[in-house]
């Protein structure tokens, strides 16, 4: 395994678990088997702050997963994610983000579709 492909892999497999922490459920998944308790994996998630760099976040899918990794930082965070509710209530939450974010950007599309449509009528 040369340098190269030993920092590709590492890259490969650091954006898919930051990505994963975008899931509260597998937040609660390890919180409840003793990872959050854990000094290495704690400083692990720190190390991983290197994500919310523009040169490494523009590779992310699921960029709320930079947000759960700055609430992360935080014990009182990490000890609330053991609690069931709690990653029921954040999955809730990033729903309804998530379908406020798509029906505004919805109606900004429209909206500019119809502008664009007024331009090119008027311009006739």
């Amino acid at each position: 395994l040369d340098y190269d492909t030993g920092n590709r892999l590492r890259f490969q497999l650091e954006l898919e678990f930051v990505q994963c922490l975008a899931n509260p459920n597998y937040l609660n998944f390890l919180a409840q088997r003793g990872y959050f308790k854990d000094k290495a994996f704690v400083n692990y998630l720190k190390y991983l702050l290197y994500w919310k760099e523009p040169e490494y976040a523009k590779y992310l899918k699921y960029p709320q997963c930079l947000h759960m990794l700055e609430l992360l930082q935080y014990e009182h965070f990490r000890k609330e994610l053991v609690n069931a509710q709690c990653a029921k209530f954040i999955d809730e939450q990033q729903i309804l983000h998530w379908q406020h974010y798509s029906r505004k950007r919805m109606r900004l599309q429209q909206a500019l579709a119809e502008q664009q449509q007024q331009n090119n009528t008027s311009v006739k």
